[in-house]
Formats: structure tokens, sequence, C-alpha cells
């Protein structure tokens, strides 16, 4: 049978051959509860189709020893310079375990954990309350991420924070496009708009048209950049089975931001439901 024929169940015992001992129980029943408050409908773990269904199992099953230094913060800028060229890559001003007891970067600038997700302050004005935002490094420092949401992709890498310049234009942070990729090939995009104050976001196709639920928003503009970014995501995802590669555009430069294998731990709903089960079958499919 080719690829090209093959069938859920075929991409599923493939997944299931490859995957190392059962979880213990109570990791598998923390899953089950985890999905049922967020989406409110059984969780298949012996079958799954849906996204969110596989990404649960790639928690339990997936150990590939090259994810937490491609989900390190500090440590997948090296590997985006080397696939994609370094005018790809933010700068890092500064990172290191214990923030200095006065800022000495241009301002303005982003402070954020190099080990976990949506640990970050912004320095904007030299007004900001340093003091808070060393004592909330501090509290990123003190335990490792992933482990409450059972994302082992982030065990082994270094705590740590970092310091980059801030990109956005004015007090306004970029908008983010989050390329989902399967098997090398982007199948939408998941455009994030004003993540700061009223964050919401939108699904596209590659080809700009919406595949989310009509809202008040209207479409975001493309960006310029949008052919250079879906080459290079799929340059960056091309030996994944899926992960999802994030980018800027900055006046019209397209900018590396990161990668991620547990989209919202699998627990964030699609709207509608049918783009939840139309990304699982590219995930089992290709």
């Amino acid at each position: 049978m080719t690829d090209a024929t093959r069938s859920p169940d075929d991409s599923f015992s493939r997944m299931i051959a490859a995957s190392p001992a059962p979880a213990p129980p109570i990791r598998i029943a923390r899953l089950h509860l985890a999905y049922w408050w967020r989406h409110r409908r059984r969780l298949s773990l012996s079958r799954p189709t849906l996204f969110t269904e596989l990404v649960q199992h790639r928690k339990l099953t997936n150990h590939d020893s090259r994810l937490p230094r491609l989900i390190d913060k500090v440590a997948v800028k090296a590997v985006a310079a080397d696939l994609l060229g370094p005018e790809w890559v933010i700068p890092t001003l500064w990172h290191g375990t214990v923030l200095p007891e006065t800022p000495p970067w241009p301002r303005p600038f982003v402070v954020k954990s190099r080990h976990g997700c949506n640990q970050r302050r912004f320095v904007r004005t030299g007004y900001e309350d340093w003091d808070e935002i060393g004592r909330a490094s501090a509290r990123w420092m003190r335990r490792d991420y992933g482990g409450w949401l059972d994302e082992q992709g982030y065990r082994g890498i270094p705590r740590g924070i970092l310091v980059e310049p801030f990109i956005g234009s004015g007090d306004m942070l970029p908008i983010d496009y989050k390329f989902y990729v399967f098997h090398g090939h982007v199948a939408c995009v998941q455009v994030h708009l004003e993540r700061e104050h009223r964050h919401r976001w939108v699904v596209l196709d590659p080809d700009w048209n919406r595949l989310s639920r009509r809202t008040s928003d209207c479409d975001p503009q493309p960006p310029a950049s949008l052919r250079a970014m879906i080459d290079a995501a799929e340059v960056m995802g091309r030996t994944f089975d899926f992960v999802r590669v994030d980018f800027y555009e900055i006046d019209g430069h397209p900018r590396f931001g990161e990668m991620t294998f547990y989209p919202g731990s699998g627990l964030d709903p699609f709207d509608p439901p049918a783009l939840d089960a139309m990304l699982g079958d590219r995930w089992l499919n290709g």
C-alpha cells in the first residue's frame, strides 16, 4: 500500500508500534480529566482521530530526543539560523538565570523564560516595576514547565531567562502567524490578533481563505512575506509528522518565533469543530 492510499488505521498502527511502554495510569487519568473539562467529550487514546486527541497521544508516547532543543527558546535560534539564515532570528540581548538589579538593555525589550510558555514581561518605558519582573522571573525559575500538562518535551530544557528587543509597532505586539505543518506541508495558518489586550485568533488556509468560523473580525491581510514564511515553516517541519512553526513580520521581513509541539496543550477548542477532524486527518494521513 502506498503512502497516498494508507488509511488512518495504518498510520495509527505505526504510531503504536513506535510507542514506548504504557504511561502510568495517573498520567492517563489526568489527560482524560483535562480533556473532558475543556472539550466536554470523552478522549479517545486507543484510536485518536481528532487533532486535539493526537496532541494528548503525543504527550504519552512521543519522547523524541530532538524536542527539548527545539522548544528551548535560546537553543532553537541556532537551529533556525542554520536552516533559514541568521536574518530570520530575533537577537538575544542576554540570557542567564538571575536578572541584574537594574536593566542595562535599551528599551523597549521583552523578558521571558527559555523553558516555558506564557511567561513574559514587557519593558517599554522604564517605569515598569523591575522588582516585580525580577520576582516573576524567579518564580519561573523555581519549576520545570510542562509537567502539570504532561508535555514531556519540556523536560531537559535548562531553566533560564532571556531578554530580546521588543519587535512590535509602537506599544502593540506584532501579529503572530502560526503555521501548522504536517509531514513537511503547511495545512493552515493560525493568526493571533491583539494578544496583549483582546486576544483572539482566526485560522486560514495557505491561500488565505478562512477556515475558522466567521466573526465580527474581517480577515486579516496576508503578510507580504507569506510565501517565504510557508517555505520556511516547511523547512523547519520537514522531519516531523506535526509541528507548529511561528513567525512575525517586521517591516515586511519575516522573523522566526518558536516551534511548538503541543499547541494549546490540545485543550483549545476549534470553531467549527470540523477543523479538529480535518487537522487530525492531516496528521494521520499527511
